[in-house]
């Protein structure tokens, strides 16, 4: 048990020094942009008078080093400053939109994680039938594609051709939840398709590996089913790798929707990261940034954690 908080320890170190990393680099990035902040953000409308006034309030009169230990102390508060668009509370305005992207991503990763493991375990099954090359040629065309080819394609055939579902996933407030799965249904579908791939793949190539192994070749010779040996003797030994793929798909289904939320115009953190951007809203784009960040870090930890748990050989280290 020490053994394993040890580890727990270094994990959460080496992820705090890593979101630490990415802040900087975050800061900077926005710092580097070409021309001066404030004049970006007042457009043509820009006056001395009026440029000064903004620079003293986004603290630009200010050295960076300065600025950005203001930022990271506000951010570890949880305050990451105002909008300069709107003006509100950059919590504020993420709060809502970080909601509606974890429930998007929480919609799909609840269709598509059981489907892609039990599929890989049936492709594992037939494997070298004719099954397991179309399940194949579907997946690599399935990576292949880039998410908003794929979004585009599912609106054309399930929207506007034949009128399912709505290309365009607006929400209001109370909305009910079987009109919220309705309208963010085609979204959804679109993260399934990219990420079932992967995890399918993963579940195929990993039970397909200890297939060779010597004990369940004698789970053959004592008589047991395919489908028992794969279930009850391979399946359990590679959980490790599965986990891995899956909390890594995870991650991509929160940090990875910016493409997917601006084709279905949905309004989630990305559509707001992407809009933040347009219009040079650089504490919103520090913030959503940041979140992405800490958010594939953290996934990337329960990832680790969960390898430890279900092998043995890493919680009993010699």
């Amino acid at each position: 048990m020490n053994a394993i908080a040890t580890v727990i320890a270094k994990r959460l170190g080496l992820g705090l020094l890593t979101l630490f990393i990415v802040s900087i680099l975050i800061f900077f990035a926005v710092e580097l942009l070409p021309g001066d902040m404030a004049e970006a953000v007042l457009g043509m409308g820009a006056t001395e008078e009026t440029t000064a006034a903004l620079r003293e309030r986004m603290g630009l009169d200010q050295p960076a080093p300065m600025r950005y230990l203001d930022w990271l102390g506000g951010a570890v508060r949880g305050d990451f400053g105002v909008s300069l668009v709107s003006g509100a509370s950059v919590g504020e305005a993420i709060g809502q939109r970080l909601l509606n992207t974890l429930f998007l991503a929480s919609y799909a990763a609840v269709i598509a994680v059981p489907f892609a493991i039990a599929l890989g375990v049936v492709v594992a099954l037939l494997r070298d039938t004719l099954f397991d090359r179309l399940a194949n040629v579907l997946t690599l065309t399935s990576i292949s594609s880039p998410e908003f080819f794929l979004g585009y394609i599912l609106i054309l055939y399930l929207s506007v051709r034949t009128g399912f579902f709505p290309a365009i996933s607006s929400l209001t407030a109370g909305m009910g939840l079987g009109e919220l799965l309705y309208r963010t249904f085609l979204p959804a579908l679109t993260l399934v398709l990219v990420v079932t791939a992967h995890m399918m793949r993963m579940t195929r190539a990993a039970i397909i590996n200890l297939l060779a192994e010597p004990y369940i070749e004698m789970a053959r010779l004592k008589g047991a089913p395919p489908w028992k040996v794969i279930v009850h003797h391979a399946l359990p030994n590679a959980w490790a790798p599965i986990i891995n793929v899956v909390a890594l798909n995870l991650a991509y289904l929160i940090t990875g929707v910016v493409l997917v939320e601006v084709v279905f115009v949905y309004p989630g953190i990305g559509q707001l990261l992407v809009d933040a951007v347009a219009k040079r809203d650089f504490p919103i784009v520090q913030a959503c940034c940041l979140i992405f960040a800490a958010t594939f870090i953290l996934l990337n930890l329960a990832a680790d954690l969960g390898a430890i748990l279900t092998n043995p050989r890493l919680r009993h280290p010699k």
